[in-house]
């Protein structure tokens, strides 16, 4: 198959923030925006075997290119932290374009032996995390009408993921902040949406084998968080990367039954089942209340037919 060819993306001028970006994938998406011009806030609190701030190192790799960074090594999971980010950015660069929700810690173990500290911790650090950094600074993107958000979802929490129920929750809990935080930004052109990827990194150093590891490289997924994150960006879109593939996950209902009130009842649910679960006329919804509006018109389209 021939290469596809587009128009280059580019964010001079532009300021990004990118949490957990002194290794992994966050260090991989943070330099990616540094070659294209951003200017970056490295965030993580994380250090390197030596006991070496591993942001400033991220920092450090920047500055030798002529890009322009400022690390920041406080936890997600502390809002007013992240507050004191993005005001530290903003009065250093005068704006914040991107965000880039990566940050994130795994506390594996199957739901009968978790502790529930290690549950709270890891919906914390994914998702409360998220929120936090997002809601920092989602009054300056407001404002300046213009920002661009991804949130970094995974298949785990899509599909689910044996020993991953803390992780798998989170992960889906992002899909529904996405969801709505879409609707809330789409009149100031903030444009939300999440990455689901699978790359070699020490998050999952336990689940590849070696051939693995080496087709997931994090730049193959980088591609794909920096057009997430561009001018160019899409609307409320699951991009999934890993390995040089891409794809995308949609959540869709079907078109489902109707049972007149005299016929609503558990057995009669089962007896349907099949046709509930039909794709055919399967369809996306905008929000949550054109499933409402939906229900209702089979109620009414019911009513007129009877009288």
């Amino acid at each position: 198959m021939g290469s596809v060819f587009a128009m280059s993306i580019t964010f001079e001028g532009q300021v990004a923030i990118v949490t957990g970006a002194g290794n992994g994938l966050g260090r991989s998406h943070a330099l990616a925006l540094a070659k294209r011009g951003a200017k970056l806030v490295i965030n993580d609190p994380a250090r390197t075997a030596d006991g070496k701030s591993a942001a400033e190192d991220v920092v450090a790799l920047i500055a030798a290119e002529g890009g322009e960074a400022i690390a920041n090594t406080e936890s997600v999971a502390d809002f007013t932290a992240m507050e004191a980010m993005a005001e530290k950015a903003l009065s250093k660069w005068g704006r914040i374009d991107v965000l880039v929700n990566n940050a994130g810690l795994l506390r594996d173990k199957s739901f009968a032996n978790m502790d529930m500290a290690d549950f709270r911790t890891v919906v914390d650090v994914h998702l409360m995390g998220s929120t936090y950094c997002t809601k920092a600074v989602w009054a300056t993107m407001r404002e300046q009408r213009y920002g661009r958000i991804a949130m970094t979802t995974s298949a785990s929490g899509l599909y689910g993921s044996f020993g991953q129920a803390n992780y798998s929750a989170a992960k889906m809990g992002l899909v529904g902040l996405m969801n709505t935080l879409h609707l809330e930004g789409a009149k100031y052109d903030i444009r939300v949406n999440c990455l689901a990827p699978i790359a070699s990194t020490a998050m999952t150093e336990q689940i590849l084998d070696e051939a693995q590891h080496a087709s997931m490289t994090t730049e193959s997924v980088s591609a794909a968080l920096v057009y997430l994150v561009s001018g160019d960006a899409p609307l409320r879109t699951i991009l999934c990367a890993g390995a040089g593939s891409y794809s995308a996950t949609k959540i869709y209902e079907t078109e489902g039954i109707f049972l007149p009130p005299e016929d609503q009842t558990p057995e009669n649910v089962a007896a349907g089942i099949d046709s509930i679960l039909d794709p055919e006329g399967q369809r996306a919804m905008a929000d949550g209340g054109e499933q409402a509006k939906k229900f209702a018109e089979k109620f009414l389209a019911e009513l007129t037919s009877v009288s």
